[in-house]
């Protein structure tokens, strides 16, 4: 089995402020989860929503259709549903109504016993001078990497 299914969102650390992070299962059809294990889905505009019934939902990710499913085959960007315990998804509920934050999906991933899993953040949105910041002090690194090379 292919362990080396590691899909990023690698907008997010550039794009929020991450503060808690949880592992969550996704439930998946049978041609979902084989192409999550070619590397064949994205996270990159995707985002975590709850809905009437209380229970979280990853919504815009995209999973590229199987191409060996014929008729069997899924709907490339339908909501799924993310598997947590009762009390992280109350916690995550109340943080995200009360102070306004969102939930973010980081990275995809098959675990040990060969299940997809979603790492998923509690985010607040940084506002656009900190991202100037970000990219000052990446510039600044890879200057003072060019001086030490010398």
């Amino acid at each position: 089995m292919n362990k080396a299914v590691n899909i990023l969102n690698k907008k997010a650390k550039f794009e929020y402020q991450l503060l808690d992070q949880y592992n969550a299962g996704i439930v998946l059809t049978g041609t979902e989860i084989k192409s999550i294990r070619l590397n064949k889905a994205s996270i990159s505009e995707s985002f975590c929503e709850f809905n009437d019934n209380q229970e979280l939902f990853i919504v815009n990710m995209f999973i590229d259709e199987y191409e060996f499913g014929n008729h069997y085959n899924h709907k490339t960007k339908s909501q799924r549903k993310l598997l947590l315990n009762k009390k992280e998804l109350k916690k995550l509920n109340k943080d995200v109504k009360n102070s306004g934050l969102t939930i973010v999906p980081l990275k995809v991933f098959i675990n040990e016993k060969g299940f997809a899993k979603i790492l998923i953040s509690l985010a607040k949105g940084k506002k656009t001078y900190d991202k100037r910041q970000v990219i000052k002090d990446r510039e600044n690194k890879i200057q003072l990497d060019r001086i030490k090379k010398i």
